[in-house]
């Protein structure tokens, strides 16, 4: 069993997405972020950057045990491990590992930045409503998601032809689009792409897992925790 130490955030989803999709068992520990255990001693002895997701995996490379941090690495890893969702060729490796990256470097640190600064900061104390910031990201997201929709013009997948570690790490960011107030009018191959990944049962098992832990926002404990260490 992979031991899984995660909290309901896109980030996370990506994991539970793939270990779903991958049909590897895995035991779920949560790291509750609003409660500041992302910097318990034990938890950053495997996630040094106090952030989750992180895997362990007691049947790592030759057999031995071996934990993981950094969500784009947790995928490469288990679709290496697995044989599944990483492409047949070379080439098809460098598509997924180019929108991964993309993912990772762009729509995830875009995204999350407009979620805090629309609907995290002004709810501060005291608040912290900020016109310049939520104009850049919003703008900033709007710009990833055209990108991703003339991607998704030319292939079914972000990736190409086949469903790859590519979209599971989209996938997460992109379906709060609502929350980045983004609109999908003007972007039918990413609302097409939407729809068949939401109709994916591993992508649904995936979702699922702590949805009911998910909450509409953070008191002032969680503000410290979360927006000041």
């Amino acid at each position: 069993m992979i031991e899984l130490h995660y909290w309901p955030t896109p980030n996370g989803w990506k994991v539970t997405i793939a270990l779903e999709e991958m049909g590897l068992p895995y035991n779920v520990h949560y790291v509750d972020i609003g409660k500041g255990e992302q910097f318990a001693p034990d938890f950053l002895k495997i996630a040094p950057n106090n952030r989750m997701p992180a895997i362990v995996d007691p049947e790592g490379p030759d057999g031995d045990p071996v934990s993981i941090f950094e969500s784009g690495a947790i995928l490469m890893y288990l679709a290496r491990k697995t044989g599944r969702f990483y492409g047949e060729t070379e080439r098809d490796r460098i598509l997924v590992e180019q929108w991964l990256m993309w993912q990772m470097g762009g729509l995830g640190p875009m995204a999350g930045q407009a979620h805090h600064f629309l609907k995290y900061a002004p709810a501060l104390d005291p608040p912290q409503d900020l016109p310049y910031a939520k104009d850049r990201y919003r703008a900033e997201v709007a710009r990833l998601y055209g990108v991703m929709d003339r991607r998704l013009a030319e292939a079914a997948y972000l990736a190409g032809d086949s469903y790859s570690i590519a979209d599971m790490a989209c996938y997460g960011w992109a379906s709060l689009w609502e929350g980045q107030q983004q609109v999908l009018d003007d972007k039918p191959n990413l609302a097409r792409w939407l729809a068949d990944l939401a109709a994916r049962p591993a992508v649904g098992r995936g979702m699922a897992v702590g949805a009911e832990m998910r909450k509409p926002g953070f008191d002032k404990n969680a503000q410290g925790h979360l927006f000041k260490r």
